[in-house]
């Protein structure tokens, strides 16, 4: 037996690394980003991702669930900003709705290669279809609706039947996710530079 009061294995610690100066949850997501992007989601262990982040397998469990759980986390991580600039875009009718498109394709392509980590390439694991990602679907779909709102509010968008309006949408939205992988292919070149020759093409595929 062992002794009474000994220290539990897998404890959590009470502080913060001093190296990092990030919490233990945000260093798992640190970690879990850079393997994911670098080694593969089906190649990466919890066991590696722990060890990435300075912590046992065990101690791990006491902040994620597993491997999911941080996938979740990083893919909403990449949608939520655009959405909430979205937002604020879809609210501000003082400017064009052309104007306001334009400004939502290049910070979204911005945001999107804009990281330390390709995560935007995530969106391709088919993981990500199962139920669990359903958090990052609604935000992505919500992201996806203010592009088809903005759309339909330019002057080329005002006429257009629903289906020709779905079209527009998907083909601009898949072409904003789609410069990740021009990105990956090219990455030396400046993020800027892709997020507005993005935003050119988007508005000449809605009509603009």
């Amino acid at each position: 037996m062992g002794t009474g009061g000994g220290r539990r294995v897998g404890r959590p610690r009470a502080e913060r690394r001093p190296d990092s100066g990030l919490s233990p949850r945000d260093e798992l997501l640190t970690a879990a980003a850079e393997l994911f992007t670098t080694r593969g989601y089906a190649a990466t262990t919890t066991r590696a991702v722990a060890e990435r982040a300075g912590m046992r397998q065990a101690s791990m469990y006491h902040y994620v669930s597993g491997k999911e759980e941080l996938l979740a986390e990083l893919l909403e991580s990449t949608v939520t900003p655009s959405l909430s600039c979205a937002r604020d875009l879809l609210a501000d009718d003082t400017a064009p709705a052309e104007d306001r498109l334009w400004e939502l394709c290049r910070t979204d392509v911005e945001l999107l290669c804009g990281g330390p980590h390709n995560l935007g390439g995530l969106y391709l694991l088919p993981e990500v279809r199962s139920e669990r990602f359903a958090g990052f679907h609604a935000v992505r779909s919500e992201l996806k609706d203010t592009y088809r709102q903005l759309i339909a509010a330019t002057r080329a968008g005002s006429g257009l039947a629903k289906g020709e309006l779905d079209l527009r949408t998907d083909l601009v939205f898949g072409l904003i996710e789609g410069v990740i992988l021009v990105h990956r292919s090219d990455p030396d070149r400046p993020v800027s530079v892709f997020a507005e020759a993005t935003a050119d093409a988007a508005l000449r595929i809605a009509g603009v």
